[in-house]
């Protein structure tokens, strides 16, 4: 099922931000990895990724409803669309079309998928 691979890649995701926070931010904020704040910001969206794709794992193992993570998901993977259009040119330039892409097509996904879960 769709929804819980995109479930499991979240939270793989949350895995390497908490554990390498600089992997995740630096495609997406640049050169402030190595500032304090930008690890914080990085385990904060893996500790959220983490917790999205564990619930829609936990609840499709337990046979729950799927949909409401799936969304919640989808609005999070919003924000990270919203946060980077209002950053675009300041952030780099390889990265903003990689975290715009990758984050655009999760909310994409989300809002295909929970309609029919």
């Amino acid at each position: 099922m769709l929804a819980t691979t995109v479930a499991g890649l979240r939270v793989g995701l949350g895995v390497v931000a908490v554990a390498a926070p600089a992997a995740v931010t630096r495609p997406w904020v640049g050169a402030a990895t190595g500032a304090p704040a930008s690890a914080v910001l990085g385990r904060a969206l893996g500790g959220r990724d983490l917790a999205l794709g564990l619930g829609a794992l936990l609840a499709a193992r337990r046979g729950a409803p799927l949909r409401g993570w799936v969304e919640a998901g989808g609005l999070a993977d919003w924000g990270d669309v919203t946060a980077t259009l209002l950053s675009f040119g300041r952030l780099p330039r390889w990265g903003r079309w990689l975290v715009l892409a990758a984050s655009a097509g999760a909310a994409a996904t989300a809002a295909v998928i929970a309609p029919s879960l």
